[in-house]
């Protein structure tokens, strides 16, 4: 059995297929997917295949966004955490943590009345990762060490 990494409640990672590196994710064990705030997004078909072309915010410091066009994995209903069942829209990427590369499944959202632009949810930590809520960061303090 694979020994499970421990992250905080918050950590810091890269989404390097979207451009995107130093990323504050919060970890939400109550969120089944995870979400990554999108400015703003469209579906279109084309070839054959969907695809989604979104703003994404690629660095936080300086709000410089990219346009990137996606295929989309899947499209699901999904219940908000206010109850509000929402169309979601998925792709499949990467996500680099303790130096490590991980798929991961994405849905896009604004999210920029909320204090992180991207949540981690069960799906990505399920049989990966152990969270303990005391702590933050700790991808990036092992690192650092």
């Amino acid at each position: 059995m694979k020994e499970k990494l421990l992250v905080g409640w918050k950590e810091t990672l890269d989404l390097p297929e979207l451009g995107i590196y130093g990323i504050e994710a919060k970890v939400d064990t109550g969120a089944a997917s995870s979400v990554l705030h999108c400015n703003s997004y469209k579906i279109i078909h084309e070839d054959g295949q969907d695809w989604i072309i979104c703003e994404l915010i690629i660095n936080f410091e300086t709000e410089e966004t990219k346009t990137l066009k996606l295929k989309l994995y899947k499209t699901k209903l999904v219940k908000s955490s206010f109850g509000q069942e929402e169309k979601r829209f998925y792709i499949r990427t990467t996500a680099t943590l303790y130096d490590q590369v991980f798929g991961i499944k994405i849905s896009f959202r604004n999210r920029s009345q909320m204090t992180y632009p991207m949540l981690l949810g069960k799906n990505f930590l399920y049989k990966r990762f152990l969270v303990d809520v005391s702590k933050e960061n700790l991808s990036v303090k092992a690192l650092a060490k």
